[in-house]
């Protein structure tokens, strides 16, 4: 009896023991299911987003595309018109000296006819002389401050001239215009004087042809030999492929994003903390075949030099440009947005740190704006600063002299100097920019101006230095 019992005992607690794995069991197939339904949803909700933005960048794509035909045909029906007008001026006098013509045929008194023609001439309605084609004069075109002005004469004096039509095109081919280029020729007809200034060009291309022809008020001459001008200048845009995850990197713009780092964060810890196969299995098959655009359309355009180094991280809010400076003397501006708390502006070596804030150590050079909590405008070197006594301007420009180891910052608008680092370069540097909470707003393609080339000739040794920077206490 008691044998009997004890073996009873046993297999009740083989069962209770099974049922309890059992439960144990059943526990985790609901938590794996509610996992594997909470990821799903989180990946359909990341889908959604990552194909939101996608459709936010095919928008602006296409509005930019609208933009560039919309300009185009009316660029193209104002020449077309203007040409329309001409010939129907034309035919007008053409018709007009038919129908002179065709009644003096009617006469056959020859004495009547010579009174009829008395005073009477063919230039007022046709002009069979073709105007020659004028002449370009090198000397006297002038390319400064990104406007380029054109200077042409005539052969020969021809006081039936009406006006000139001038044509440019950008390239990046030295010597004379190939036949087949990469852009077309931009027209500016109508052009009553001998001179004619483009303004506001951005020096994206290294030189600009240009050829005129002379019209009269019936015939275009043909084009003068063309003429190619050196329009050099220091095009970069931001390396997106190495800037802090907080920043949103766009070609010529970047701008804070608090969501940036914590959302890529937080993607690495669920890739890190799997629940269980079949939820790893699933995250994995649904994010094989879908790219996020937010990751691959920004910054078309590969990093140019720096290859790839990690990104920047920590509180180094920090974005590179994409093109080294070795030599010559180069110009940018930067203008921040309104509500921007904190920016810098400067350069660095691409061997800057991916922990370390422009100006804090040896290998960068800046002036950095502080709006948060207190105003501040300093100008920073290797964790050394000096306050500016200036407001701060709508638009900073950047002049860096390579070779004469100079690093100035003016008022892009007024061109007053705001301070000037005097050091000697070592390696060469990159553009750099830090931003918090508010964004920046790039101008590339641009010469020296002027006014700045003036000042650098009076300022030179008359302003502040590296050795004039305080300590900062960290």
């Amino acid at each position: 009896m008691d044998s009997q019992k004890e073996a009873l005992q046993r297999i009740i607690s083989t069962l209770a023991n099974k049922n309890d794995e059992i439960q144990n069991f059943i526990d985790t197939l609901n938590q794996t299911l509610k996992g594997v339904q909470e990821n799903s949803s989180n990946v359909l909700s990341e889908l959604d987003e990552e194909f939101d933005s996608l459709y936010s960048i095919l928008d602006d794509v296409k509005e930019s595309m609208i933009s560039s035909i919309k300009q185009e045909q009316a660029r193209k029906s104002q020449e077309l018109q203007s040409q329309l007008s001409q010939c129907n001026s034309a035919l007008e006098n053409s018709e007009e000296l038919l129908e002179f013509a065709t009644r003096s045929l009617d006469i056959k008194e020859a004495e009547e006819f010579s009174k009829s023609n008395d005073g009477f001439s063919l230039s007022p309605f046709v002009e069979t002389k073709v105007p020659k084609a004028p002449e370009i004069d090198p000397v006297e075109c002038l390319v400064a401050d990104n406007s380029v002005t054109v200077a042409w004469r005539m052969p020969e004096e021809d006081n039936k001239i009406d006006h000139f039509i001038l044509e440019y095109r950008k390239t990046n081919f030295d010597g004379l215009p190939r036949v087949k280029d990469e852009r077309c020729w931009e027209i500016i007809d109508n052009i009553k004087g001998t001179e004619y200034t483009l303004p506001g060009l951005r020096f994206d291309s290294k030189y600009m042809n240009f050829r005129v022809r002379a019209c009269n008020k019936a015939v275009a001459g043909e084009c003068s030999d063309p003429v190619t001008l050196e329009t050099k200048a220091l095009n970069f845009s931001l390396d997106n492929s190495s800037s802090h995850l907080n920043l949103r990197v766009e070609d010529t713009c970047v701008e804070w994003d608090p969501t940036g780092g914590k959302g890529q964060e937080t993607k690495i810890k669920g890739k890190e903390n799997k629940g269980s196969a079949h939820v790893t299995s699933l995250r994995k098959h649904t994010r094989s075949g879908t790219p996020s655009p937010k990751r691959t359309s920004v910054g078309s355009r590969p990093p140019a030099v720096r290859g790839s180094r990690d990104r920047f991280t920590g509180e180094s809010y920090t974005v590179l440009g994409d093109t080294t400076i070795e030599s010559g003397q180069h110009y940018w501006e930067v203008k921040a947005q309104k509500d921007c708390k904190s920016y810098s502006v400067g350069v660095a070596y691409k061997t800057l740190g991916k922990f370390d804030q422009l100006g804090k150590t040896n290998t960068s050079w800046c002036i950095h704006v502080n709006n948060w909590l207190q105003n501040t405008f300093v100008a920073k070197h290797n964790n050394k600063v000096k306050a500016l006594d200036v407001p701060v301007p709508e638009r900073i420009g950047v002049f860096c002299d390579f070779d004469g180891g100079q690093l100035s910052f003016y008022d892009a608008n007024s061109k007053q100097l705001l301070y000037s680092f005097k050091t000697k370069f070592a390696q060469p540097v990159l553009p750099g920019f830090m931003v918090w909470c508010g964004g920046l707003s790039l101008s590339t393609g641009m010469q020296v101006p002027s006014a700045v080339r003036t000042l650098q000739k009076s300022e030179n040794g008359m302003t502040g230095s590296s050795s004039s920077l305080n300590i900062v206490t960290q």
